[in-house]
């Protein structure tokens, strides 16, 4: 059995003209509100980190994203850049498309256990849980819950909770004063 040769356009990174650039029209992939302003963090903190996939289309001069759409619409929408980083893959487009549904696919998803450690971790470092929020982009419950998985104490240590029981502890001993 012979290995497949690999080959690695991502040492061929270029700056491309954005006007140069354009969506495909077969991308399922949709990003919700809270990804879309976790990926504008993230390029914001770490600038661009993996560059736009692309087909080059020399009839028409165009890079036909592949991947990476998200990351071009961040440096439109937000940026207001001029060039962004490409490499191309030179693929038909059934080719083209069944990259776009691989690098999706690939991604994966956050286990949760491993994301819970991760909290717990960043809770020891001194991140509170609303510096977590922001830089995870996640929400203060989703970090509560994961924290309650964790099963430690200490990822409680800087929590605030509610003084609900105290309140209605109080109120329940007015009350009873009250009918006495």
């Amino acid at each position: 059995m012979s290995k497949k040769k690999i080959e690695f356009p991502v040492l061929n990174v270029k700056m491309v003209d954005i006007e140069k650039v354009e969506s495909n029209d077969y991308n399922p992939n949709r990003v919700a509100t809270p990804e879309m302003e976790l990926l504008k963090h993230s390029i914001e903190m770490d600038g661009y980190t993996q560059p736009i996939v692309a087909y080059y289309d020399k009839k028409e001069d165009k890079y036909i994203i592949v991947d990476g759409f998200h990351r071009y619409k961040c440096a439109r929408l937000y940026f207001d850049l001029k060039e962004i980083p490409v490499v191309v893959i030179n693929k038909d487009l059934k080719n083209r498309m069944a990259s776009t549904i691989r690098h999706n696919r690939a991604r994966g998803t956050h286990q949760i256990p491993n994301m819970s450690s991760i909290v717990i971790e960043l809770t020891k470092l001194g991140w509170s849980e609303q510096k977590i929020s922001v830089e995870l982009g996640m929400e203060l419950d989703e970090i509560v819950r994961l924290k309650q998985i964790s099963g430690l104490k200490e990822a409680f240590a800087d929590h605030v909770f509610s003084k609900s029981w105290e309140e209605f502890e109080t109120k329940i001993q007015s009350d009873n004063q009250e009918k006495i």
